[in-house]
């Protein structure tokens, strides 16, 4: 999976390798998974819990919403402009 990453897709690999996100699903917690993710010397982001996510969304004014919707925009058309290059 890190080879073919950073080949195909080289900006989504850091340069210890990608950083996967993880929340607590069986899958992400059993200890083969923890134990082989180690080996492999990833490094994790845990997804935060539900009850924060809902917080950080009642916490919200309105117009933040406004003006992130017209952020997204703006970074949307540099992305397109950009050709798939990095940028700042």
């Amino acid at each position: 999976m890190h080879k073919k990453l950073f080949v195909e897709q080289s900006i989504l690999v850091n340069r210890k390798g990608p950083i996967l996100l993880r929340d607590n699903a069986r899958s992400h917690v059993s200890q083969f998974t923890i134990r082989k993710i180690h080996e492999l010397g990833y490094e994790t982001l845990k997804h935060p819990p539900y009850n924060t996510i809902v917080e950080f969304i009642n916490s919200r004014t309105p117009d933040f919403y406004c003006n992130g919707i017209g952020t997204l925009v703006k970074r949307w058309k540099k992305c397109i402009e950009s050709n798939e290059n990095y940028f700042d």
